[in-house]
């Protein structure tokens, strides 16, 4: 596997990850989290313009979608909880879909995500128990909770390298 910046050539094939990422946490319980219309194609070609957005190649194939942000993150100025820390740069790892058959990917997006900084944070819903599952198996530390800007919750979490 390989982590590449993302193209709008492969906008149909992140689109198509999106769709199958809501599929799995629905079927998981997941039924709020990625409602409407977030994330479609107006936040990946921003990603993409912004020059955050990733993707991971399996065989030539794109089988995962990320975006690494460096900091600040608006909606991590306050939080319920304590990060880690406060002094050091850091970056966020949002919207992540991966398709149902890939493995490995998670763990290649923080090894990626780590070779640009050793500060990571990010955040996922309450009700995704798969993210919660990874994030926690890839060594993170559980923060406390964040808001977003329309004030829904979410869990926060943060690694040091």
């Amino acid at each position: 596997m390989m982590v590449r910046p993302a193209a709008y050539s492969d906008l149909d094939t992140v689109l198509w990850l999106f769709s199958e990422a809501r599929e799995i946490m629905r079927a998981d319980g997941n039924i709020h989290q990625w409602e409407g219309p977030y994330p479609g194609e107006e936040q990946v070609r921003s990603d993409i313009e912004l020059g955050v957005g990733r993707v991971v190649v399996h065989d030539g194939e794109v089988v995962a979608y990320f975006a690494i942000i460096p900091s600040p993150e608006p909606t991590y100025t306050y939080i319920d909880g304590t990060w880690l820390d406060d002094d050091l740069p850091y970056m966020v790892i949002h919207r992540i879909a991966s398709s149902r058959t890939s493995k490995g990917v998670f763990r290649e997006i923080i090894e990626y995500s780590f070779s640009l900084c050793g500060n990571i944070r990010i955040d996922t819903h309450r009700d995704n128990h798969i993210m919660q599952h990874v994030i926690a198996k890839a060594g993170f530390t559980y923060c406390g909770i964040i808001y977003l800007a329309d004030g829904a919750e979410r869990l926060a979490y943060q690694r040091l390298a």
